[in-house]
């Protein structure tokens, strides 16, 4: 029998190193949750390493899964026969640390999107009326940015309509640190929704300034991250929350989805035209459902033909910019079971036509450089 190195601690903790906070997504180690490291055991591969982790909050609804991944990246390393993880929680002070150091550095919240040095691209995915399937093509969008690789979030800001949690799969409430909120992440994208802060079944009755609350708060008392791409799933038409938005992020463009019925286009191009006001870009837009693809590869044009053209005609004439239309997503019934079960379809079935399309959209985004407007080009005078 060979010899088996001892275990050190320094091995341990370079293992534990490798273990990422769930919903922070940063290494257990750098976040100040590795409470202890002790090593037991007769120096012949029978050592036993005990972990004591601190969890942020005593309901971290993912402590089994942090057991589970300390266990099983400590259990790798050479000499370690048993693994045992004591749990306990942070002190308010290893809380205030833990929020300092996500900030930045920074006491209060502040929506760092709007900052600057801010490299996120951030796409309001807007719509004249409901229906549309806006919320269907911002979580698979989301998902397929994911997939290739971006660190990506979604806002539900459509609070009274919110549906991204159910069709982004997200089944367990956000952890609280304090006043930091740290959003749950579903297929690699971090979520965050009004719906996850409401009993179920129970309506949003809010006005104007509520909104406006709401939506400060989930821009910036939610740590998002290092995040290539924010999605926003706007509520239908031109109300409150699409005047927040242009508030409090500037920067913001916007993808106006329509079906290709001459009535909801004409309706989306009057929300679109609203960036004129805002002074927003609009960086595109999606025509959702625009053929059934027959069994013998003829198209049915459910709901007629050429309102992705039409809006998109519209409002370069309008904004004196090209608003180019990106995509044509033809119906699949997959799509909405997709929806339903929380397992977008750009996942399930990559090489469908409708995901297809979906994806070719999302690189059009997520390769998109981000515009200059409001940040720091580094200059100083002589």
């Amino acid at each position: 029998m060979g010899f088996m190195a001892t275990p050190t601690r320094d091995t341990v903790t370079e293992a534990l190193a490798g273990v990422l906070d769930p919903e922070i997504r940063k290494p257990i180690t750098e976040l100040g949750m590795v409470r202890s490291v002790e090593i037991a055991g007769d120096g012949d591969g029978e050592a036993t390493v005990v972990i004591g982790i601190d969890l942020t909050t005593a309901g971290c609804p993912l402590k089994d899964t942090i057991t589970r991944e300390v266990t099983a990246a400590v259990r790798a390393v050479e000499g370690v026969a048993d693994v045992r993880v004591e749990l306990g929680i942070m002190s308010d002070e290893q809380r205030q640390a833990l929020r300092r150091q996500l900030r930045g550095g920074q006491a209060e919240p502040v929506i760092p999107f709007s900052q600057p040095g801010s490299l996120t691209r951030v796409y309001g995915v807007a719509s004249g009326k409901g229906g549309v399937g806006k919320s269907s093509v911002t979580a698979n969008l989301a998902a397929a940015m994911a997939a290739d690789g971006l660190s990506v979030g979604v806002l539900d800001a459509d609070i009274y309509g919110f549906s991204i949690p159910r069709m982004l799969g997200v089944t367990h409430v956000p952890t609280k640190v304090d006043d930091m909120i740290l959003p749950p992440v579903a297929h690699d994208v971090k979520v965050i929704s009004i719906g996850m802060f409401t009993p179920p079944g129970r309506p949003v009755v809010w006005r104007g300034p509520m909104l406006h609350r709401a939506l400060e708060q989930f821009l910036a008392d939610v740590f998002w991250g290092d995040l290539d791409v924010l999605l926003l799933d706007l509520p239908p038409g031109t109300g409150d929350i699409a005047i927040s938005v242009a508030q409090l992020l500037p920067t913001a463009e916007l993808l106006v989805v329509t079906t290709p019925q001459v009535a909801a286009a004409e309706v989306a191009a009057r929300a679109g035209s609203m960036a004129t006001q805002t002074r927003q870009r609009i960086t595109g837009v999606v025509e959702n459902m625009s053929w059934l693809t027959q069994p013998d590869g003829s198209r049915l044009e459910l709901f007629g033909s050429g309102g992705g053209a039409e809006v998109s005609e519209t409002l370069t004439r309008a904004l004196g910019a090209d608003v180019p239309l990106l995509g044509q997503v033809p119906l699949d019934v997959r799509l909405r079971e997709g929806g339903d079960v929380g397992v977008p379809l750009v996942l399930s079935a990559p090489d469908s036509e409708a995901a297809v399309a979906l994806r070719g959209v999302s690189r059009v985004l997520s390769h998109r450089a981000r515009g200059l407007a409001g940040r720091s080009l580094g200059l100083s005078p002589v």
